[in-house]
């Protein structure tokens, strides 16, 4: 059976280099896609921050102030039960 004539090393590199570029090209695309449904994301997120803001008749200094009183009783509590160890 007779063999069909064999790729030169250099024809082999070339097809691995135009293989790779169209992986590159395909993986910004795939990046840019991510990146927009990243942004979706956090302006939906946002959104929901801001009716639940709004709802409860805060502005966003508030609600920041809310959570670091939040994050400081955490980290108390945590130290408390560390000590109690």
């Amino acid at each position: 059976m007779a063999r069909g004539q064999r790729k030169t090393i250099e024809v082999k590199i070339a097809e691995k280099e135009e293989v790779i570029e169209s992986l590159k090209t395909r993986l910004k695309a795939e990046q840019r896609e991510l990146d927009e449904l990243y942004k979706e994301k956090r302006d939906v997120d946002l959104k929901m921050l801001h009716e639940v803001l709004a709802e409860a008749n805060m502005s966003a200094s508030d609600a920041a102030d809310v959570i670091k009183g939040y994050l400081q009783n955490q980290e108390s509590q945590e130290e408390y039960h560390e000590g109690q160890e």
